[in-house]
Protein backbone atom coordinates (compact mmCIF):
# COMPACT_ATOMS: atom_id res chain seq x y z
CA UNK A 1 0.00 0.00 0.00
CA UNK A 2 1.20 3.79 -0.85
CA UNK A 3 1.05 6.05 2.19
CA UNK A 4 2.18 9.54 3.14
CA UNK A 5 3.97 10.01 5.68
CA UNK A 6 2.58 12.70 8.02
CA UNK A 7 5.28 13.01 10.69
CA UNK A 8 8.91 11.25 10.30
CA UNK A 9 9.10 7.99 10.94
CA UNK A 10 12.56 6.31 12.25
CA UNK A 11 12.53 3.49 9.80
CA UNK A 12 10.48 4.59 7.02
CA UNK A 13 11.56 8.21 6.36
CA UNK A 14 10.67 11.95 6.92
CA UNK A 15 6.86 13.95 6.44
CA UNK A 16 5.68 13.94 3.09
CA UNK A 17 7.92 11.40 1.46
CA UNK A 18 5.57 9.07 -0.10
CA UNK A 19 6.40 5.03 0.76
CA UNK A 20 5.37 1.76 0.00
CA UNK A 21 4.60 -0.75 3.43
CA UNK A 22 2.72 -3.40 4.10
CA UNK A 23 -1.10 -2.64 4.04
CA UNK A 24 -1.70 -4.44 7.85
CA UNK A 25 1.12 -2.17 8.92
CA UNK A 26 -0.27 0.71 7.41
CA UNK A 27 -4.08 -0.04 9.17
CA UNK A 28 -3.28 -1.02 12.09
CA UNK A 29 -0.30 1.26 13.37
CA UNK A 30 0.62 4.14 11.23
CA UNK A 31 -2.89 5.59 10.18
CA UNK A 32 -4.39 5.37 13.75
CA UNK A 33 -1.26 7.10 15.44
CA UNK A 34 -1.58 9.94 12.71
CA UNK A 35 1.94 8.95 10.99
CA UNK A 36 0.22 8.74 7.55
CA UNK A 37 -2.42 8.75 5.14
CA UNK A 38 -3.70 6.52 1.94
CA UNK A 39 -1.90 8.00 -1.12
CA UNK A 40 -4.44 9.43 -2.86
CA UNK A 41 -4.22 12.35 -5.90
CA UNK A 42 -5.04 15.01 -3.55
CA UNK A 43 -3.33 13.76 -0.59
CA UNK A 44 0.17 14.06 -3.20
CA UNK A 45 -0.37 17.56 -3.36
CA UNK A 46 -0.78 17.77 0.41
CA UNK A 47 2.27 15.47 0.84
CA UNK A 48 4.17 18.43 -1.38
CA UNK A 49 3.22 20.71 1.06
CA UNK A 50 3.93 19.11 4.54
CA UNK A 51 7.24 17.93 2.72
CA UNK A 52 7.81 21.89 2.42
CA UNK A 53 7.12 22.34 5.77
CA UNK A 54 9.15 19.92 6.61
CA UNK A 55 12.40 20.98 4.91
CA UNK A 56 11.77 24.60 6.45
CA UNK A 57 11.49 22.84 10.09
CA UNK A 58 14.84 20.90 9.22
CA UNK A 59 16.67 23.77 7.95
CA UNK A 60 15.65 26.07 10.94
CA UNK A 61 16.79 23.68 13.72
CA UNK A 62 20.20 23.15 11.50
CA UNK A 63 20.64 27.05 11.38
CA UNK A 64 20.24 27.28 15.46
CA UNK A 65 22.64 24.46 16.20
CA UNK A 66 25.36 26.07 14.12
CA UNK A 67 24.67 29.46 15.68
CA UNK A 68 24.91 27.22 19.12
CA UNK A 69 27.85 25.70 17.78
CA UNK A 70 29.63 29.31 17.35
CA UNK A 71 28.84 30.30 20.87
CA UNK A 72 29.79 27.19 22.34
CA UNK A 73 33.10 27.35 20.39
CA UNK A 74 33.82 30.78 21.50
CA UNK A 75 33.93 30.32 25.17
CA UNK A 76 35.56 27.80 27.39
CA UNK A 77 33.70 25.99 30.34
CA UNK A 78 35.67 26.51 33.37
CA UNK A 79 35.14 23.82 36.15
CA UNK A 80 36.24 23.42 39.69
CA UNK A 81 37.38 20.01 41.40
CA UNK A 82 39.03 18.85 43.72
CA UNK A 83 42.30 17.23 42.92
CA UNK A 84 45.07 15.60 44.03
CA UNK A 85 49.03 16.52 43.68
CA UNK A 86 49.39 14.88 40.63
CA UNK A 87 46.58 16.69 38.77
CA UNK A 88 44.05 13.62 38.99
CA UNK A 89 40.80 14.67 40.30
CA UNK A 90 38.73 13.28 43.30
CA UNK A 91 36.26 11.43 41.29
CA UNK A 92 35.79 12.94 37.50
CA UNK A 93 33.43 15.28 35.22
CA UNK A 94 31.03 13.99 33.55
CA UNK A 95 28.58 15.08 30.79
CA UNK A 96 26.12 15.75 33.52
CA UNK A 97 28.50 18.25 35.10
CA UNK A 98 29.57 19.68 31.66
CA UNK A 99 26.03 20.17 30.67
CA UNK A 100 25.08 21.74 33.98
CA UNK A 101 28.34 24.14 33.56
CA UNK A 102 27.03 25.47 30.27
CA UNK A 103 23.57 26.43 31.56
CA UNK A 104 25.07 28.34 34.62
CA UNK A 105 27.97 29.81 32.45
CA UNK A 106 26.51 30.33 28.68
CA UNK A 107 22.88 30.19 29.80
CA UNK A 108 22.82 27.19 27.04
CA UNK A 109 20.35 24.42 27.70
CA UNK A 110 22.39 21.17 26.45
CA UNK A 111 21.43 17.62 27.13
CA UNK A 112 23.49 15.68 28.80
CA UNK A 113 23.54 12.66 26.51
CA UNK A 114 24.35 14.94 23.46
CA UNK A 115 28.24 15.79 24.97
CA UNK A 116 30.43 13.15 23.52
CA UNK A 117 32.79 11.34 25.96
CA UNK A 118 34.83 8.67 25.42
CA UNK A 119 35.38 8.58 29.14
CA UNK A 120 35.01 10.47 32.35
CA UNK A 121 37.74 13.72 32.50
CA UNK A 122 39.92 12.48 35.82
CA UNK A 123 42.64 14.94 35.37
CA UNK A 124 43.20 18.69 35.91
CA UNK A 125 44.24 20.77 32.44
CA UNK A 126 42.29 22.00 28.99
CA UNK A 127 40.21 19.16 27.26
CA UNK A 128 38.16 19.02 24.20
CA UNK A 129 34.69 17.92 24.13
CA UNK A 130 32.13 17.33 21.30
CA UNK A 131 28.87 18.09 21.86
CA UNK A 132 26.42 16.86 19.17
CA UNK A 133 23.71 19.34 18.47
CA UNK A 134 21.73 18.38 14.95
CA UNK A 135 22.29 15.22 12.63
CA UNK A 136 24.39 17.53 10.74
CA UNK A 137 26.09 19.74 13.32
CA UNK A 138 29.05 19.27 15.77
CA UNK A 139 30.19 21.82 18.41
CA UNK A 140 33.47 21.34 20.34
CA UNK A 141 33.83 22.59 23.45
CA UNK A 142 36.97 23.44 25.28
CA UNK A 143 36.83 22.30 29.16
CA UNK A 144 39.25 24.07 31.22
CA UNK A 145 39.22 21.99 34.48
CA UNK A 146 40.88 23.78 37.66
CA UNK A 147 41.74 22.93 41.18
CA UNK A 148 39.43 24.30 44.05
Amino acid sequence: MKIILQKPVETLGEAGEVVQVADGYARNYLFPRGLAMPASKGALRHAERIKAQSDQRIRQSKEAAEGLAARLGKTPVSMDAQAGEEGKLFGSITGQHIAEQIQIQLSETIDHRDIRLEEPIRSLGTHTVSVHLHPEVDATVTVEVVAR
